[in-house]
């Protein structure tokens, strides 16, 4: 049945910040409502139509925010703490209680991938179910190095510049230098996650390209055998980083069949 998508857009207060979020469609307490949870350096519009496209597939509602120092959300004014991960997982439980969403289905994307499996452990009796893109639960020598690339193509390449100040504006700067310097941190060089799996408790779709330049296989792996629950992986040949846009086809029909048996 087909649902209204209009898109709607607001300002929230969650985990002690202002976040702006869009709404696709209209929920009540008891609707499984999808929430998207970006990248690294993304933000609601570059999701572009991919919400939309997945609603339409599994006709469920959804939510789509700025993370805290992304898009339009309030900007960055202190340094991101070690374990920044875990807060932003404490400000989307606050968030799904703002809006009254009892049966969220996670999607996160890299950065956010993690984060949904974080508020997954974090709140097992709070999430419905989880898919993620390219998560990351270690931070491995792969994943440096396609960092540091991202961040010294920043310097100085114009259109790569211009193309993320589409999305956050004057707070680009300080939003890719708080990305990779956070990351790069001495502190850091050693995270995982590997701890929280066991905690994940409602079933997880984990999806990843095979030419993934920010993680390995053993990523994926890893999820499939660290989750408490049941766990799916999928491993996209012919795809990087970013399966919603180079396997977009794949990937709706991989969480739509994921959804239809687990909701």
């Amino acid at each position: 049945m087909a649902i209204d998508l209009s898109a709607r857009d607001s300002d929230c207060h969650a985990g002690g910040h202002r976040l702006r979020v869009r709404t696709l469609g209209q929920w009540s307490a008891d609707t499984p409502v999808l929430v998207f949870l970006h990248e690294g350096l993304g933000s609601i519009t570059q999701w572009r139509d991919f919400p939309q496209a997945l609603c339409e597939a599994t006709g469920l509602p959804a939510l789509v925010y700025d993370r805290y120092g992304y898009g339009l959300s309030e900007p960055l004014n202190e340094p991101r703490p070690d374990d920044f991960l875990i807060q932003e997982a404490h400000t989307l439980a606050d968030l799904l209680m703002h809006f009254e969403i009892s049966k969220p289905v996670i999607v996160g994307h890299s950065d956010g991938g993690t984060i949904a499996l974080m508020v997954a452990a974090l709140y097992p009796e709070a999430i419905k179910a989880v898919v993620t893109e390219a998560a990351h639960v270690m931070f491995e020598p792969v994943t440096r190095q396609g960092l540091s690339a991202v961040y010294e193509r920043f310097q100085t390449d114009q259109q790569l510049q211009d193309g993320l100040a589409r999305h956050h504006g004057a707070n680009t700067r300080e939003m890719v230098t708080q990305w990779a310097q956070t990351w790069l941190r001495p502190t850091l060089a050693h995270w995982s996650m590997h701890d929280m799996l066991p905690a994940i408790t409602c079933p997880v779709l984990a999806l990843q390209g095979a030419d993934d330049d920010h993680g390995s296989a053993q990523q994926l792996r890893d999820i499939g055998d660290g989750v408490g629950g049941p766990v799916d992986c999928v491993m996209i040949e012919a795809c990087g980083h970013v399966p919603h846009f180079q396997a977009r086809e794949r990937v709706i029909v991989e969480i739509s069949r994921f959804l239809s048996t687990t909701l």
